[in-house]
């Protein structure tokens, strides 16, 4: 006899109780032999403290939602082996696999087992005490950011490559970016766009008050260092994936770098990365200078038919009158 199978559909509490798509994944998985748990509650976790995971015989979490919602599914499938499927019901989201009017093709490709395993490289975070006594270690799917505690302040931080200072500055913070988190957050303050299976972390500067604050690029075997300042003007935070949080205090070294341990998200349709950025990002395919020519060849076609339209209701004018 085959055993039953399980599924956990991560979602908001409002999509639970009023979304069609909902109520429709679950029983669309529950039709295809499923018995389905739904999670509509993902308070985060202290920063440090583990999550709550899915029980081991998972098969599979169907995420209904947008990147933050997938970001919350995360926690709970961390250190597991168990893939996480997006559908989008939210804005860009990137990190979905489908859309919200493609739900019955997923669910039927996820019966069918007929997916791929994208595995999405972590970042491993640890945050040491002044004096070294304490550690507290954490991780990230898509970025850590390190920001002032009060607001009225820029934060003084002394940033780290393989334990050589490589700069100092005042900020509002700063970001460490995976590959994964390379679109989100780090894009939107001037970081580069790094594709998935590119192993590498970049950290993005926020408003730096000094010459040279450029994004920084590291490799696999390296880490990053940032301190917080003895003599810096505030106190600082510490966030990762906008969700598990903690203060640092003056002194304190947070040391970021490539996880072990990955996220695995079940890819359907085969799309390379790059037309995934093309279609959410909506970028251009053509430059200023062919859509110019594109558009005035446009307008010239336009004006064209436009002359024959006319050329022809003349003729048939004139041969109107000769008729008579």
């Amino acid at each position: 006899m085959v055993g039953k199978r399980h599924a956990v559909v991560v979602t908001h509490a409002r999509l639970a109780e009023t979304s069609l798509v909902v109520r429709e994944a679950v029983e669309q998985l529950q039709h295809a032999g499923f018995t389905v748990r739904i999670v509509d509650s993902l308070d985060p976790p202290k920063f440090g403290e583990p999550s709550s995971i899915v029980s081991s015989d998972t098969e599979i979490v169907v995420v209904l939602g947008g990147d933050g919602t997938i970001l919350g599914a995360a926690e709970l499938v961390h250190n597991t082996e168990v893939p996480i499927l997006g559908i989008n019901l939210g804005h860009v989201g990137f990190l979905a696999e489908f859309e919200s009017f493609q739900l019955s093709e997923a669910i039927a490709r996820v019966a069918d087992r007929d997916y791929s395993i994208d595995e999405r490289n972590l970042a491993s975070v640890s945050v040491a005490s002044p004096d070294g006594s304490k550690t507290i270690s954490d991780w990230a799917l898509n970025d850590i950011t390190i920001q002032q505690a009060d607001r009225d302040h820029m934060i003084e931080l002394s940033v780290g490559v393989d334990g050589v200072e490589a700069s100092s500055f005042s900020c509002d913070g700063v970001i460490i970016s995976t590959p994964t988190g390379s679109t989100a957050y780090a894009f939107s303050a001037g970081g580069p766009i790094i594709w998935p299976d590119v192993k590498a972390l970049q950290l993005i500067p926020l408003a730096a008050h000094a010459l040279f604050t450029r994004p920084m690029v590291i490799g696999e075997h390296s880490r990053f260092t940032v301190d917080v300042i003895d003599d810096s003007l505030t106190e600082g935070w510490i966030c990762c994936d906008g969700r598990r949080k903690m203060r640092l205090g003056y002194g304190t070294r947070t040391t970021v770098q490539l996880s072990p341990l990955t996220v695995k998200l079940a890819s359907l349709s085969g799309v390379p990365f790059t037309n995934r950025l093309v279609t959410k990002f909506n970028l251009p395919s053509v430059s200023l200078r062919q859509r110019s020519r594109l558009e005035e060849r446009k307008r010239e076609n336009i004006i064209a038919n436009e002359d024959k339209a006319r050329a022809d209701q003349q003729n048939i004018a004139r041969k109107g009158s000769s008729e008579r």
